[in-house]
């Protein structure tokens, strides 16, 4: 399905009686300005669609030509902006290409110069899903606070058609809910542990920082290794999984619990050799899927 077919799907909130241009037509025109960076304001939106109305008119109607930049305003103002975003996402994801096992990686940051000290505007704090095979951004849920990752994470999920794949989120995301979600999305997932998860990442470390120190015992073991080099760095990794955790308190409540595992980065830098090690919690029991 292309964009028009996708967006068709939205309400019109106008009086369709006092309406000179078809909503479609303030649609294609918008998104089509703003991917090529036309979005500073409406007014440039205006310019863009003026500058390529001989293309516009192969596919769209444009019965009184391209909107003022009023008109544009006035539009999105009106627009439930939920409904918007959900045709949005279901446009992106036509593009994507079904890969078995794709790794999408959840993350939260702070756009740059979104801030202003001045006005005492706090910047723009966005959670995004990347699917990496794809190179392609999914969806992205604007939060106020970068602790609101927690509640918008679930929300983008529920956007987001992820079967199948493996869901990556760092330790913000490690929470029992959150775990739970991406089951019932039917994926599978990779959860980072820290300090907000104290109690179990003090078990995970104690447990995998001795087996990998004194000896593996554990038969479930399974290591991948890694190598990077690049300007004189060079990056050893070596990933852990351990599947038997019947050691591990209350890994009942963590739905589709399968393993936990840790990243050891070795790197070498102008013969300063630095040691970090990094651990998580999966549904997956593969070493070889990490």
């Amino acid at each position: 399905m292309n964009l028009i077919q996708h967006f068709s799907k939205l309400e019109d909130p106008r009086i369709l009686k006092k309406c000179d241009h078809k909503l479609i037509d303030v649609l294609v025109i918008t998104v089509c300005a703003t991917i090529c960076r036309c979005d500073s304001n409406w007014e440039c939106i205006e310019d863009f669609g003026n500058e390529k109305i001989e293309w516009f008119k192969r596919f769209l109607e444009l019965p009184n030509g391209i909107p003022s930049h009023d008109t544009f305003r006035r539009v999105f103002l009106l627009l439930d902006p939920v409904k918007f975003q959900e045709c949005f996402i279901e446009w992106v994801n036509s593009f994507r290409q079904t890969i078995s096992s794709e790794t999408v990686a959840i993350d939260g940051k702070t756009s740059r110069g979104s801030s202003d000290g001045e006005l005492r505007q706090k910047g723009i704090h966005m959670v995004s899903a990347f699917a990496s095979e794809n190179k392609l951004v999914l969806g992205q849920i604007k939060v106020n606070e970068k602790s609101n990752e927690i509640t918008a994470i679930p929300e983008l999920l529920d956007l987001l058609d992820v079967s199948g794949c493996t869901v990556t989120i760092d330790a913000m995301g490690t929470q029992k809910n959150i775990a739970a979600k991406i089951i019932e999305k039917e994926a599978d997932y990779i959860l980072g542990l820290k300090g907000n998860q104290s109690n179990l990442l003090d078990d995970v470390k104690t447990y995998a920082d001795d087996q990998i120190d004194n000896g593996i015992t554990d038969k479930s073991h399974g290591v991948i290794k890694t190598t990077d080099a690049d300007h004189g760095r060079i990056e050893e990794r070596n990933f852990h999984l351990f599947s038997n955790i019947d050691w591990l308190e209350k890994k009942s409540d963590w739905k589709g619990l399968a393993s936990v595992g840790m990243v050891e980065s070795i790197v070498d830098r102008d013969g300063k050799t630095t040691c970090e090690r990094r651990y998580f919690l999966t549904s997956l029991t593969d070493v070889a899927k990490l």
